[in-house]
């Protein structure tokens, strides 16, 4: 369907169009219209459908064709999981709004706090939140929900997973009962219904793929490999695979700076994103993958839901995940806006459990891939060798207790007897010998 034919107001159907889009995807084309409506959405659809717009069109147009009544406060709040979201988000709401006379925020933690604060005090129209910074600030007193009139729920089954729920619902309390409220998730769990039971009112349901089904155009594949090879595999891959852009993941922070030491070892530039970077090293290693200047990216699953760029070829599990859910996120960052990708999966001995796991809720098994490069061989740690004629180190212990002092057996002696034999008599334990008489 084209956008034209959906009723959007003028201004923004030009900036859609500036972005190069004229035709809506599925998820856009069947959500649009019940959020014009007021009604509220639970909508599922697959990663890179194009979700945030299907709900920041409808609702810049239904903010732009009200004024608000006294001071300008918050009209519509986005909840989303993660910093980088929530950054992808506001550049999106600036993108579609840009001919608009709406004003929009974009809090998160990480970093301080003033500008977002200064930014809310000159007055907001859309607000895009963390559920964290958004707790503070309310309980600062610095933000007032009380004018909201669209609350969006974006990736509510990662912020179930991180543990938001109950954040959610304290934030869900300071908004009005009177509202239209768009849940989105990438799958449908029962946790999901249940929290769209909870906040939704008789809404629209908008499922446009089959519950945690990958994307067809992504071929998918697994190497066995021993945990010790994975960086050698990794490093043959990106050498010999037809890369454009590569996201590698990792199951820990650490996991993902150990991989950019190995593959600079390799010869290969990478950067990493995770949780420990602070704000400002995020953004820019985004901004490098984004611009080319970075071709290969190592990330963790929570900062995985942040990226949204088009032009990833290939991503990577070099770790698998032990929840099935997050793999179908991880490799729906390739194939996106209609292109075609390539996953590659590494899985150690102890991790064919979450194999198997991962292909029962696919429905399908990976293609197995047996076309290794070759492997150092690793032996065990080899014992010290001692140089040539060296002397063997006095013993300071008891060879049978290392790091503990050897202590004497007592003579049965007495100081007497110790000094008409030639001996010194004992010091005792805790003071100074007695004096023979």
């Amino acid at each position: 369907m084209q956008f034209t034919k959906l009723e959007l107001a003028q201004p923004i159907l030009r900036a859609v169009a500036a972005e190069g889009y004229s035709t809506a995807t599925p998820i856009q084309a069947r959500t649009i219209p019940h959020v014009l409506a007021g009604r509220d959405v639970l909508g599922c659809a697959q990663t890179g459908t194009g979700k945030t717009a299907a709900f920041a069109l409808p609702v810049l147009h239904r903010l732009s064709g009200s004024k608000p009544k006294g001071p300008r406060r918050a009209r519509c709040l986005v909840l989303s999981p993660t910093r980088e979201l929530a950054l992808q988000i506001g550049e999106s709401f600036d993108a579609y709004g840009k001919h608009l006379p709406l004003r929009q925020a974009t809090i998160f933690g990480g970093v301080n706090q003033r500008p977002q604060v200064a930014a809310i005090r000159r007055g907001t129209d859309i607000l895009i939140a963390t559920p964290g910074r958004l707790l503070d600030l309310l309980d600062q007193g610095h933000v007032d929900l009380r004018g909201i009139e669209t609350l969006i729920l974006d990736e509510a089954d990662r912020m179930l997973d991180m543990g938001f729920i109950q954040d959610i619902k304290k934030i869900v309390t300071k908004a009005p009962k009177k509202r239209q409220t768009l849940l989105f998730s990438a799958n449908m769990p029962e946790a999901i219904q249940r929290l769209a039971d909870q906040f939704l009112h008789r809404p629209a349901e908008v499922h446009i793929a089959p519950e945690s089904k990958t994307a067809d155009r992504v071929e998918q594949s697994v190497y066995f490999v021993d945990k010790r090879n994975k960086p050698t595999l990794l490093a043959h891959l990106l050498d010999t695979l037809p890369v454009e852009r590569a996201i590698v993941f990792t199951r820990t922070k650490y996991g993902a700076d150990r991989v950019v030491k190995q593959l600079r070892r390799t010869g290969v530039h990478s950067e990493a994103i995770h949780g420990n970077k602070s704000q400002n090293a995020r953004a820019r290693t985004l901004d490098n993958f984004r611009k080319g200047k970075t071709n290969v990216l190592i990330a963790t699953d929570v900062a995985s839901r942040g990226i949204d760029i088009d032009g990833v070829s290939h991503v990577v599990n070099f770790d698998l995940t032990h929840e099935p859910e997050s793999y179908v996120h991880r490799i729906g960052r390739t194939a996106r806006a209609g292109a075609s990708g390539v996953a590659v999966s590494f899985c150690a001995r102890d991790e064919r459990g979450w194999l198997k796991d991962i292909e029962r809720l696919l429905n399908q098994r990976l293609d197995i891939r047996t076309d290794h490069p070759p492997y150092e061989s690793v032996d065990a740690e080899p014992a010290p060798q001692r140089q040539k004629n060296a002397k063997p180190k006095p013993s300071t212990g008891n060879p049978n207790k290392p790091g503990r002092r050897h202590r004497r057996r007592p003579s049965g002696k007495t100081p007497d007897q110790r000094k008409a034999q030639g001996g010194k008599p004992r010091r005792r334990r805790g003071g100074v010998g007695k004096k023979p008489s």
